[in-house]
């Protein structure tokens, strides 16, 4: 699950060193971004909120809340019409239907820049033994 690995709570990696050497290059990522928070206007608060935290996982957390959607479409970019997700992901409830477009909700299509507002990650803070 891609947002589990972004915010460092992937729990299956298999092999030790691939995923020591994937968590140091995110470190590294996350790094960049937070030593880029200088250039912001709200520098001193974004800093602040980030501070003591040499993993980083919380600017990973708002991270991941503020790009999984575009996550989604960059994934779903080259999906054909006819693919679709495993489960019902578009709507709510009852009313839910499955995303069989592209693997997209509203009618989004690769280049048509429609909103996607529902990406298949609603659940996202499930734990991974749960899902």
């Amino acid at each position: 699950d891609i947002g589990d690995i972004v915010r460092g709570k992937d729990l299956y990696g298999r092999n030790n060193r691939k995923r020591k050497q994937l968590e140091e290059n995110l470190q590294k990522y996350f790094e960049n971004i937070y030593y880029g928070l200088s250039n912001e206007t709200n520098a001193k608060e974004l800093q602040e909120r980030y501070k003591g935290d040499p993993e980083f996982f919380k600017l990973r957390e708002d991270w991941w809340e503020a790009n999984r959607h575009q996550v989604w479409k960059a994934i779903t970019c080259n999906a054909g019409s006819g693919n679709r997700y495993f489960r019902q992901t578009c709507g709510s409830g009852k009313t839910a239907t499955q995303a069989n477009h592209y693997c997209r909700c509203n009618g989004d299509q690769p280049g048509h820049d429609r909103p996607n507002t529902d990406p298949p990650t609603y659940f996202d803070y499930v734990p991974q033994y749960l899902r």
